[in-house]
């Protein structure tokens, strides 16, 4: 297997605004491919929109297909691309939304639609729960998907590589002043799962809340592969628009797993609370 090229993105949405948005990440993909060879790129969650918007997410939310797809679709069969974002999604039930995940492959065809299942404070007024955690078979490897809160949970990240992932995507929306959360999740779900993390965690501000970005590449063994922890601003020292990409080798993952038997060793007969709700 040859190796994969994973770029992550990070940028600061406009609220409420999915046309300027979309503009951004084309332009974004644009600069990326344009110099790059790249078989993944990897968005932030609800970059599309932005997450402080309570009832305006009924409004902006899309079927899948649509036109927010459409447009990322050619933008990845353009450029020959995977593209994993984040938006917010409607079933035919105007009522129901969801906090997606949305895969797009090289030929523009939509692969997955992931629902994140861990939904927390406000959260649970605008959207419903997924229930399924899907790993999508890819021609770069099995990829598996996370939003936000999702990272928390360390069964999410394990379920995935019991299904087989070889990467997980993690679109970010963690808040500046818990940035440790986010880089000590990360790197701890590498290690416990002998796999590749691209996390791509979205900056700025929306109405009470500021993001800390430091979107990062995380191998099998938590070397980091490639952060925007040093795109900052001079003089604020606030993190900056920006993407960064590392160029992995699939077999690390078996191999990482042989040695360290962190799969094989387990003892899931022993784990039957960790099923049981509280």
């Amino acid at each position: 297997m040859r190796d994969v090229a994973i770029a992550v993105a990070q940028f600061k949405p406009k609220l409420g605004e999915v046309e300027e948005n979309l503009v951004k990440m084309s332009e974004l993909i644009s600069k990326i491919c344009s110099k790059n060879q790249v078989d993944l790129i990897v968005f932030p969650e609800l970059i599309t929109t932005g997450i402080e918007l309570g009832l305006r997410f009924t409004e902006l939310a899309q079927r899948i297909p649509g036109s927010t797809v459409n447009i990322l679709s050619q933008r990845a069969s353009e450029y020959g691309v995977h593209i994993v974002f984040g938006m917010v999604t409607k079933e035919r039930v105007e009522s129901v939304l969801y906090n997606s995940a949305v895969m797009i492959g090289p030929d523009g065809e939509l692969m997955e639609v992931y629902n994140k299942v861990h939904l927390r404070g406000e959260e649970r007024m605008a959207f419903r729960e997924g229930f399924k955690m899907p790993v999508v078979d890819t021609a770069i490897g099995n990829i598996g998907m996370l939003i936000g809160y999702d990272l928390a949970f360390p069964e999410a990240t394990r379920c995935l590589a019991l299904d087989g992932a070889d990467i997980v995507c993690v679109l970010g929306s963690w808040e500046a002043a818990n940035l440790d959360e986010w880089k000590t999740y990360i790197r701890a779900r590498a290690y416990e799962n002998a796999l590749f993390m691209a996390g791509a965690n979205r900056i700025g501000e929306d109405v009470t809340m500021t993001f800390g970005g430091e979107s990062m590449i995380v191998g099998p063994r938590g070397q980091i592969y490639a952060s925007l922890a040093s795109q900052t601003d001079e003089e604020s020292g606030a993190p900056m628009d920006g993407f960064a990409i590392a160029s992995i080798d699939l077999q690390d993952v078996r191999r990482t797993r042989e040695e360290f038997q962190l799969i094989q060793n387990r003892e899931p007969t022993v784990y039957k609370a960790i099923v049981r709700r509280y």
